[in-house]
């Protein structure tokens, strides 16, 4: 239950109107309830939904790699509406239903492919720890090259924010859908 009410459409002044109109544009093609949240604060919107743009189409990562990014944050904040939709470019973007799934039960996947688990090593210990180790770190590095990396820690970082803007002000999941995580904070 939305602790915020969601804007509705038809109640948008000028500044979110012009926002709501530039995603609904954009390559997303709809304009997500996650945004509506955001646009009780039209330039927070338009930002977070640019640098979204970059991060989720425009990095170095491949999209196997960068979905597989934001399914261990999502994992890690149990944030249900970032998994929904996340899960299914995941699957898209060619991440193994067996990986997938590991992810989903808080598991480390056996990973065929080094690239992904160097991913899914790096992304855990910056969640849970905060920090990489070297050994981690470096590995990542290897693969991903400096700006990779830079992309990839940024990646992680938007996608903290978005579950925490999802959770904490309670955007609810498309109607129909049932949450595939626990509720945040158990």
């Amino acid at each position: 239950m939305s602790r915020i009410p969601l804007p509705r459409q038809d109640e948008l002044d000028a500044d979110q109107r012009q926002v709501y109109d530039e995603i609904k544009a954009g390559r997303r093609g709809a304009v997500l309830d996650l945004f509506m949240m955001l646009m009780h604060s039209p330039k927070l919107a338009d930002r977070a939904q640019h640098l979204g743009v970059f991060l989720r189409y425009e990095t170095s990562l491949p999209t196997r790699l960068s979905e597989l990014a934001v399914l261990t944050t999502a994992k890690h904040w149990n944030a249900s509406y970032e998994w929904h939709f996340h899960e299914k470019e995941a699957r898209a973007g060619g991440l193994s239903e067996e990986i997938i799934e590991a992810v989903h039960s808080g598991e480390t996947p056996k990973f065929v492919n080094a690239d992904e688990a160097a991913i899914h090593a790096y992304t855990r210990e910056l969640l849970s720890n905060r920090h990489a180790s070297d050994e981690t770190y470096e590995t990542a590095l290897g693969f991903f090259g400096k700006a990779g990396m830079v992309e990839l820690t940024c990646l992680i970082g938007y996608y903290c924010m978005i579950a925490m803007t999802l959770n904490e002000h309670g955007v609810p999941l498309p109607v129909g859908t049932e949450p595939a995580l626990p509720p945040p904070g158990s």
